[in-house]
Parts: structure tokens; sequence; C-alpha cells
């Protein structure tokens, strides 16, 4: 995993193609007296982007300007010094030419090879890639935008948001329809970027454009479209399938659910080069359905030399109900995998007490800025945190708490399997039965805007990546190919009917795991 930046200055911006109030956002002069160069400095971008990319730093300069009618590049250099990113017309004007400014930074986590990688790439020639920037389809990671505007006309792009004296004044305040965020969440899909010369005056001018998905199954993917919704009367009467009895089809389906979940997590449990420790693989661990599976799957897939850290926050102690299920649920997985050493790692924290840690988090989930956002942040910021407690066993084995001496840890894993997308695909939710009762699937088309970039950057601000084995394409390909009536019963009380297709695979997935005694194949390492 990796943060990148992109800093665009000194040029008008089109962007008349994607925006539909494009005259808003384009600018024939570069030069504004209103702009923001103070709310934060190109230093400010490279501390919160090596926070997400403790291996390597490093950016790139390049100034471009048009020389008859071509753009010309006047120079690639290495950005050491601290500077402000300025629009004072002195930085642009060249032989009463618009010169633009171009700011590449990149920094990178090394999860795979043993050569260090440093970002962004340059040949020989000091040529950079073609300006291509986006997100995945599901949009599993964070990339913020800032669109050029009246207060600041430059074209900003950055994995995250670095802290500013100003951003949190109006905290949990709903901003009016013409008051945007300076930041926004990038909408999934893959962009271009190009500078050419104006036809009129022979200036820079840059355009940006959007293109379309070429796969067409991606394209099917991501309209969230589910054919089966609700039992047609054949089914009803049970005369749909002559091939098969009911038992025999859900036997099958649970078999399939269960292989594309175990190929899932058998993809992000990779790694290869890098030293990574005795654990290098993490589950953030509630107890629950969703990271119970997410635990046993890792097992199956993780030679069983490797310990499995188990992150877990409380803010209420031993009382909280995730902190007691997350211990009844570690003594299962002790049960089912006895070769694998298993380390439940609470995290306990006072909110009372984490005053500048939620500055901190505030400026990660920007440009969310709810009290919802800043307490599932600031939970997982603590947990890929990984600072802790063990409880071992004092003579002998028991899983009595009470006789535990609680030793101190810190988790150095640096990959995190998060359960993401579980609750929105089987209506783990209260909201989510609701709408999946009216056929509408908001919830996840808007899974990117909502949750995901907001999660990524609170995981990753600790040196981590976080990886989602329920929003794997071939996971919600399947999913979305079974009836509803099988993903949940609706008709059942929430912790019953919801997610009732993971209830059913959990226990077979036990049940497979006690027998094959905890043994993984080496996969993945």
């Amino acid at each position: 995993m990796c943060g990148i930046a992109l800093i665009i200055s000194g040029v008008p911006i089109d962007l008349s193609s994607l925006l539909p109030n494009a005259s808003d956002y384009y600018y024939s002069s570069p030069l504004s007296q209103h702009s923001e160069s103070t709310l934060f400095t190109v230093d400010d971008i490279k501390a919160a982007l090596r926070r997400r990319g403790p291996d390597s730093l490093g950016s790139k300069s390049l100034s471009l300007h048009v020389h008859e009618g071509r753009v010309v590049r006047s120079s690639v250099e290495e950005e050491e010094e601290p500077s402000k990113l300025s629009n004072s017309e002195d930085d642009f004007v060249l032989n009463n030419n618009l010169t633009g400014k171009v700011l590449f930074v990149g920094a990178t986590l090394q999860l795979r090879g043993v050569c260090p990688i440093t970002q962004p790439l340059v040949d020989k020639s000091g040529n950079i890639l073609t300006i291509w920037f986006g997100r995945d389809a599901l949009g599993r990671r964070s990339l913020l935008i800032h669109w050029p505007s009246i207060k600041d006309t430059r074209l900003i792009l950055s994995s995250v948001s670095p802290p500013a004296l100003n951003e949190n004044s109006d905290f949990g305040s709903e901003k009016g329809p013409g008051e945007p965020n300076f930041w926004e969440e990038l909408p999934c899909g893959v962009y271009s970027l190009s500078m050419n010369a104006a036809k009129m005056d022979e200036n820079l001018m840059c355009e940006v454009k959007r293109h379309n998905w070429l796969d067409p199954m991606l394209q099917e993917l991501i309209t969230w479209d589910r054919p089966l919704v609700e039992p047609t009367p054949d089914i009803l009467n049970g005369v749909h399938n002559t091939c098969f009895n009911e038992q025999e089809q859900q036997g099958h389906l649970h078999k399939e659910v269960l292989a594309a979940l175990t190929e899932s997590v058998r993809r992000r449990a990779i790694f290869s080069g890098v030293h990574m420790g005795n654990s290098p693989v993490a589950v953030l661990f509630s107890g629950g359905l969703d990271s119970m599976i997410l635990a046993a799957l890792l097992d199956q897939c993780l030679d069983p030399k490797y310990e499995i850290d188990l992150l877990n926050v409380s803010f209420d102690g031993q009382l909280a109900p995730d902190r007691i299920s997350a211990r009844a649920g570690v003594n299962e997985l002790r049960k089912i995998a006895t070769l694998r050493r298993w380390n439940l790692v609470e995290i306990d924290a006072e909110l009372s007490k984490l005053t500048m840690e939620m500055q901190h988090v505030m400026s990660l989930i920007n440009p969310s800025n709810t009290y919802m956002d800043l307490n599932i942040g600031i939970a997982l910021w603590l947990a890929a945190g990984g600072d802790g407690w063990l409880s071992e066993e004092i003579g002998g084995e028991s899983n009595n708490y009470s006789q535990c001496q609680h030793v101190k840890y810190k988790s150095e894993s640096r990959i995190l399997l998060v359960g993401a997308g579980a609750d929105e695909q089987c209506a783990g939710y209260g909201r989510h039965k609701t709408k999946y009762r009216q056929s509408r699937t908001e919830n996840l088309r808007r899974i990117w805007k909502r949750n995901l970039g907001r999660d990524d950057r609170c995981i990753a601000d600790n040196g981590k990546e976080a990886r989602f084995p329920f929003l794997d394409e071939d996971v919600i390909r399947l999913l979305l190919n079974v009836p509803l009536w099988e993903i949940a019963d609706l008709r059942q009380p929430s912790g019953v009917g919801d997610k009732k297709i993971l209830r059913e695979r959990v226990g077979m997935l036990m049940v497979v795991a006690g027998a094959g005694g905890g043994d993984g194949d080496g996969e993945g390492t």
C-alpha cells in the first residue's frame, strides 16, 4: 500500500466533461486573490503520506510551459525544502507565458519484494508517467480530490488530508448546498489528465476526463443488481428444479460461498520478500460472526508457523460486549486450530483521555465530519495501532481470564483483514433490512463514499494495509446471484434472520477447520 499526492498549480483546469456546473470550476487565469495558500504546506502532505508509507518517500516537481505551440518540460527537481502551496503570480509567469507546476509525491509501505521501491517512477530521461488516476470500482482505497474553486484554483489529489488549522471548526455541522468541502472522496473510476497549449493564447491548459470501465463483468458488478429478490410461485411450490431437492441445493450453495470466501482470504494473506515478523496478518476482531469467519479462514490460508493477532478495542474495559464476545471467540478458535498461536490483543482506551488522538482522527476521516464517523474512525485507528495487552495463562491452560497475567504487547502485523461489506451485502443492519425489502441497494453503491475511504485512511495512518475479503469481486458476484431469501430471512428478528447465509456457513467452517487441526497449506508465505 502507499500514499500518493498530485498538486497542479499555475494552469487553468477544464472540467467541462466531468462536472455539470463546470463554469464554477473553470478559470481563465490560475491567479487568485483569495488563495488558501496557508492552509497546509507540501511538508504537511508529505508527513501525512509518510505515515501511510513508512518505508520510502519520494517527490518530484515538474515545471511546464508552452514554446512554439508545444508543451515543454522546464525541469524535474526533487522537492526538499518546506514550501507553501503558493498561487502567487511570480511563480507562474516566464517570458510572458504561463508556467505550470506539477508536484508528485509517493510514499510506500512495502509488502512484496526485497529491493526498496521509491515513488513516483521517473526514467533516466526524467520522464514521469502519463498522468492517470482513479479508484478501484468498489473504492477500497482512499483518494481525495480538491477541485479548483474560487478560493483555491489548484487541482490537488491526495490519499489523505493533512491536518489544517481551521478544518475542525465546523465538525458535526451540515454544510449548505453552496458550501462544498475543501476535499471530496474521488468517485470510483479512471481519470486522465492532459496538458496542452490553449488555441487562443498558447498558454497551458489542463483537461480532466473520466473513462468508463471496459470490462463488461465489472460494469455489471458495480450496479449491485440482484436478479432474484422475491420467490416466484414456481419456486414457492417447489417445482423450480428437477435435479436437486432444496437441501442438496443449499449444501451446494454453502460450498460455493465458503470456497469463494476462502480464496478471497488466501489472496489477501499474500506477502513475499520482506520480513513481516511472527504475525504478518492480523484480523480486526470483535468475536462476532464476520470476524470469526475471517479468523478461521485465515488459519486455513496461513502457514501454522505464523501467529495471528486478533485486534480488539474496548472503551468500557472488560465489560464491553465486544470484549466478552472476543474472549469467547478466541477460545473457540484455540479449540479448532490447536497448532496456531492466537494473540487476542486487548486495546483499552477512554474517550475522555483521547483529546489529541481525536483531533488527529478528525483530519483522517475528512471529508466525513459526523460524530458517528469519528467514533468508528478512532476505534479503527486504535485497532490498527495494535498497542494493547495479551492475557497469558498462569500455571497451565485455562480459559478463566481472572487466572491470567496481562503482558504488554504491540502488534507489528502490516496486513489487517477487515469485515467491511458483510453487513451491507447480507442485511446485517436494521436499515439494510428495510432497503432489502424495497429492493434497493444504495447502501452498497455508496459504500465507497460512506465507509471505505474513511476506514482505509484511519487504518493506513499506522503504516498498515487494510484488506477486505467480503468485498472481493468474486464474492460479491456470487452473493448477488444468490436469491435474497437465501441471503437473509427478513421475517426473523435481528441476530437470527440477518446474514442468514453467513450464519449457516460459520457452522460448516468450524467443522472443516476443526477436522484440519488448524494445519495451513503454506500458501501466502
